[in-house]
């Protein structure tokens, strides 16, 4: 009995460090996207993005407008500003924690050019806790071959615990970026 087990286990030994080194290259993968994510909580930007949700029965697209200056996160929201208790530092824990905890694979597809300057177009598949609830994001990140900043994101959003599902594309400008208030 003893002699069929160690048989056993040496004969998936080879499947235990496939998978291993997959895991391994799956992270590595997301390395540059963990990376763009890293770097846009803690570089001044101003991004715009727009979402649309099948469980919004008026079928309306919502545009949103964030600032990150300063280390502070400012929201448009009914055409007025406002600063979010939240800071670059709280956003970067976030990130980690989903990617300590969670689950991410990632898929270098192409390079190509967002407003003339060329970009690295990269998927990203997430699964993660978030308020106890089970999170899904499916999209493309674009980040910028010169400053490793994301450029352009497009995903699907689905809260699970709570029944959410978006459609959001986000778009990010750099440079001359100061709080709106």
């Amino acid at each position: 009995m003893h002699r069929n087990k160690c048989q056993t286990l040496l004969l998936l030994a080879p499947f235990a460090a496939l998978l291993m080194a997959s895991c391994a290259r799956a992270a590595d993968s997301c390395q540059p996207v963990f990376d763009a994510l890293t770097k846009v909580a803690t570089t001044p930007n101003h991004s715009y993005e727009t979402s649309t949700s099948p469980t919004n029965t008026r079928g309306e697209e919502r545009q949103g407008e964030r600032i990150l200056a300063n280390e502070h996160y400012y929201i448009r929201t009914h055409g007025k500003w406002m600063r979010l208790p939240v800071s670059s530092q709280d956003v970067l824990e976030q990130e980690k924690d989903k990617e300590a905890h969670g689950k991410s694979m990632c898929q270098f597809l192409r390079t190509e050019s967002v407003n003339g300057e060329a970009a690295l177009l990269y998927s990203l598949h997430r699964e993660y806790e978030q308020a106890g609830d089970k999170v899904i994001e499916d999209g493309q990140i674009w980040i910028s071959k010169g400053t490793g900043l994301p450029m352009r994101v497009v995903e699907d959003w689905d809260n699970q615990g709570i029944r959410v599902k978006e459609h959001r594309s986000t778009r990010f400008e750099y440079g001359n970026i100061s709080p709106p208030i």
